[in-house]
C-alpha cells in the first residue's frame, strides 16, 4: 500500500436497497473511525452494475444481497470479471441476508468461500438484512410466504460500524508500516 491516504471502493449488488444502505453506512463508518481519521482514510459507495474499476482504489468492500443462498449474479459476475485487480489489493466480502433470530436461513452463502478465493479476500463478514414484503415481487413474496421467512429489518448497525472499523484499523496499519521511518530529531 502506499504512503497517501488510503482510497476503498464499497461496491454491492443490493436488488431493494437493504445491501445498499448498508454499504452506505460502510463508507461513513470507515471514513469517521478514528483509524479511518488518522490515515485519511477516502471511501465511496458503487453499485456493483456501475462496474467500477477496482484498480482505481487502495481496497475493496465487495458485497451482495443474498437470495435463495446465493449471491446475486451481478456480483458474482464482477468478481469473476475483476478478480485479477481485486487479488493486488486487500478484499473484504460482505453479504447481507439472514434475517429474524435465530437468523433465517442459518447458512453462510454457498458461494462467498469460492469467490473470496478467486479473489484473495482478507475477510468475509455476513450480516443480517431486511425483508419487507411491500418490495417484493411476487415469485418472491411467494417463496417468502411458503418459507414462512420473518419479516422485518434485522439489519445490525453496530456490527456493521465495527466490521467497518476493523477494516479501516487495518488499513491504517498497513499505511503507517508502509510510510519511511521519521529521520531522527
Amino acid at each position: 500500500m502506499s504512503t497517501h491516504p488510503p482510497r476503498v471502493l464499497v461496491t454491492v449488488a443490493s436488488r431493494h436497497g437493504s445491501t445498499a444502505e448498508i454499504a452506505a453506512a460502510v463508507v461513513r463508518h470507515l471514513q469517521e473511525s478514528p483509524a479511518g481519521r488518522r490515515c485519511g482514510l477516502r471511501a465511496v459507495a458503487v453499485p456493483v452494475e456501475r462496474r467500477p474499476d477496482p484498480s482505481s482504489y487502495d481496497a475493496v468492500v465487495l458485497g451482495s444481497a443474498v437470495y435463495a443462498g446465493r449471491w446475486l449474479e451481478p456480483a458474482r459476475h464482477y468478481a469473476a470479471e475483476h478478480a485479477t485487480a481485486l487479488r493486488g489489493r486487500p478484499v473484504w466480502l460482505l453479504s447481507s441476508g439472514p434475517i429474524g433470530a435465530p437468523p433465517f436461513p442459518p447458512d453462510e452463502p454457498h458461494d462467498a468461500e469460492p469467490i473470496g478465493a478467486s479473489v484473495g479476500a482478507r475477510g468475509h463478514r455476513v450480516l443480517p438484512g431486511r425483508l419487507d414484503r411491500a418490495l417484493l415481487g411476487i415469485g418472491e413474496l411467494a417463496m417468502v410466504t411458503a418459507l414462512r421467512a420473518p419479516v422485518g429489518d434485522f439489519r445490525d448497525w453496530a456490527a456493521t460500524q465495527a466490521w467497518a472499523e476493523e477494516i479501516a484499523e487495518a488499513l491504517a496499519g498497513a499505511v503507517s508500516s508502509s510510510a519511511p521511518p521519521s529521520p531522527p530529531s
